[in-house]
């Protein structure tokens, strides 16, 4: 494979190489967008500074750099650099790919190995990276658009660290298009709203936005300016009226939650079906659902995990469009459902404790003894068995002594003075008076 990182005089760009990739930047420093991990301060700048790096998953929408910030890190530690993708690659493919990087090792030279859309390799692909990672053959960078924690081995995730890119703000695509124009010798052919306009076509993708500008530069006439009609029409794609890696989408998932929350049912459909309509993933929705029902509703009404699971076979089973119905029924089911979060904060606290007391032993009245050292030790010793106690309950403290006795669970009141039937009558109020 060619050297990506030679110090040869740069050549002139083949002709017809696109403007994003002309512009690919060159040092980690260059990269917009994504300054917690490659500022001064970032994760990976700080890596890059100890000189060790480790495996890492990159997590992000496309157009954030994942494969570009791959590259640099290759190439700002000296390891050679090898790319490949698991829509392409099979399991030959990859016994060749480990195969030279352990040749390359034993040369000197450790290799880093980029996997883009590494979700798409299934169960056993993924465990074949293990022994590469763990005898140090390959440094493992994956790059994947879709949750790592749903789509990718536990093996695999305790063997790297996750690191999120960030769809671009508006203020990096601008950073982009500055860059693009003084490339271009020439300013963007757009007048102010339409330049705006082109920002939020790109999504959040720094790819697309310079792929966009070069559409419009390509079809403007000596002396044109596109207004965003005319942009719009030069490119043939209509803003976005939901951007789902930015405000859009977390301003609407945000009120959908807050309004299952509220017990507003006709909100929340409202909510859920604007975002069916923007084209969010229906399985996204299905998450956030079941979501609600642990922390909102928890043991207020244990039928809304089952509901809102329930949901999810059911769209699985169906597929679209048929099974959005399913969740329109567990939102408006999880809406009008009695509230607690009772569970929600006891584990918050249950956490912090766990985190901030360590590695307490429990109480040895009930560890198990299976050996003879173990019951000298009066392992089990006191042990009283609930089933035999009266009201099968013996009151035993269970909590290790260094610590002493917690409460994180406060239980709600049952009867649950919020009564739904209250909540909807309110609704229906409200509305008549906004009508009259």
């Amino acid at each position: 494979m060619a050297d990506l990182f030679n110090t040869d005089e740069p050549k002139a760009p083949p002709p017809g190489q696109p403007l994003a990739d002309r512009m690919r930047p060159k040092t980690l420093a260059e990269v917009v967008g994504q300054e917690h991990l490659t500022g001064p301060d970032g994760a990976l700048t700080r890596l890059i500074a100890s000189g060790s790096l480790g495996s890492m998953i990159f997590w992000g929408p496309p157009g954030t750099g994942k494969t570009t910030v791959a590259r640099l890190l290759a190439g700002e530690t000296k390891l050679a650099f090898e790319q490949i993708s698991a829509i392409f690659t099979g399991v030959a493919d990859l016994k060749k790919v480990f195969e030279a990087a352990r040749l390359r090792r034993a040369n000197g030279r450790q290799t880093l190995l980029f996997v883009d859309e590494i979700h798409r390799f299934n169960r056993a692909q993924q465990d074949s990276f293990l022994p590469v990672m763990e005898d140090g053959t390959v440094i493992l960078v994956g790059a994947t658009t879709e949750n790592p924690s749903f789509e990718l081995n536990a093996a695999l995730l305790s063997r790297a660290r996750v690191l999120v890119f960030h769809s671009l703000g508006e203020d990096s695509i601008e950073k982009l298009l500055a860059r693009a124009e003084a490339m271009q010798g020439s300013a963007l052919p757009l007048d102010a709203e339409a330049r705006a306009v082109l920002a939020r076509m790109a999504d959040g993708d720094g790819r697309a936005s310079l792929t966009l500008a070069e559409e419009v530069w390509r079809a403007a006439k000596p002396g044109e300016v596109f207004d965003a009609e005319g942009l719009q029409r030069i490119v043939q794609r209509r803003a976005p009226i939901y951007d789902k890696g930015q405000d859009g989408h977390y301003n609407l998932i945000s009120a959908l939650h807050k309004s299952v929350r509220g017990s507003d049912p006709d909100a929340a459909l409202y909510y859920l079906c604007r975002m069916f309509d923007a084209g969010e993933d229906p399985l996204y929705l299905g998450r956030r659902l079941v979501r609600m029902a642990v922390e909102d509703i928890g043991l207020a009404d244990p039928q809304a995990l089952v509901v809102a699971n329930a949901a999810k076979d059911a769209y699985d089973y169906l597929g679209s469009p048929e099974g959005e119905l399913a969740f329109a029924q567990a939102c408006v089911y999880l809406a009008t459902a009695p509230k607690s979060n009772a569970v929600y904060t006891a584990f918050k606290a249950a956490t912090r404790a766990a985190k901030e007391h360590g590695s307490l032993l429990p109480p040895k009245h009930i560890l198990n003894a299976p050996t003879k050292l173990m019951k000298e030790e009066d392992y089990g010793s006191g042990y009283r068995y609930d089933h035999d106690e009266p009201d099968a309950f013996s009151g035993q403290d269970y909590f290790p002594e260094k610590m002493g006795r917690r409460t994180f669970y406060d239980p709600p009141e049952r009867g649950f003075e919020r009564d739904i039937r209250k909540r909807l009558d309110y609704w229906s109020k409200l509305r008549r008076e906004r009508q009259d």
